[in-house]
């Protein structure tokens, strides 16, 4: 579905990866429903990380959802995921055949306001399995998402409206970093839910 004339096809990395901005998938009546039912009835909860041995509770928020009840460690925190709501499981169905990828989890992001985002990290732990794809689903406040070579530093940079979906895959968590800078004028929030596949042993 290309309701904004994008080009899912096209790789924004130069190399190393690759990366694909599909643009808004979803109607924007979708999107507000999505959006709205999402922001109230998922149970979100302060994430927690571990840097340089000290416990840190960020202001954003996350939930952790899957097919099962996945463990999932990062940052030096374990999670345990709930079952799909019924919309999560309608948004994993778009997802996937879009992308004619299967997904068996999905990390949600809750960021209240342009105050919060996200460091510099790849999403390459061992439970993702090498060179996963991740599918990135925002709804709500436009958010510029960035992408930097581990080596060269080259950076990419691409603005995620609402009810978009954007695309890693291949080697791009191996060579590339990404990140969602902080942006004080934005006073709204933004979901964002990434769909992954959990290595199961």
């Amino acid at each position: 579905m290309d309701l904004f004339g994008n080009d899912p096809a096209a790789n924004l990395l130069p190399c190393d990866g690759t990366v694909n901005y599909f643009g808004p998938i979803l109607t924007p009546a979708d999107t507000r429903r999505f959006y709205e039912t999402l922001l109230g009835e998922i149970p979100w909860k302060n994430d927690e990380a571990v840097i340089f041995g000290k416990r840190i509770i960020t202001a954003r928020k996350v939930a952790w959802y899957g097919d099962s009840d996945f463990s999932y460690t990062y940052s030096g925190t374990t999670k345990q995921a709930l079952i799909w709501t019924d919309d999560l499981a309608a948004l994993k169905t778009i997802v996937e055949q879009l992308t004619a990828t299967r997904f068996n989890s999905c990390l949600l992001n809750l960021y209240h306001d342009g105050n919060e985002g996200m460091a510099w990290h790849s999403d390459d732990e061992k439970s993702l399995g090498r060179n996963s794809t991740i599918a990135s689903v925002s709804l709500g406040a436009e958010r510029e998402f960035r992408l930097k070579h581990k080596r060269t530093d080259e950076k990419i940079s691409v603005l995620l409206e609402s009810g978009s979906l954007l695309v890693m895959k291949d080697t791009t968590q191996t060579h590339w970093l990404h990140s969602i800078p902080k942006a004080k004028k934005i006073k709204t929030p933004r979901i964002n839910l990434t769909f992954r596949t959990m290595v199961v042993k």
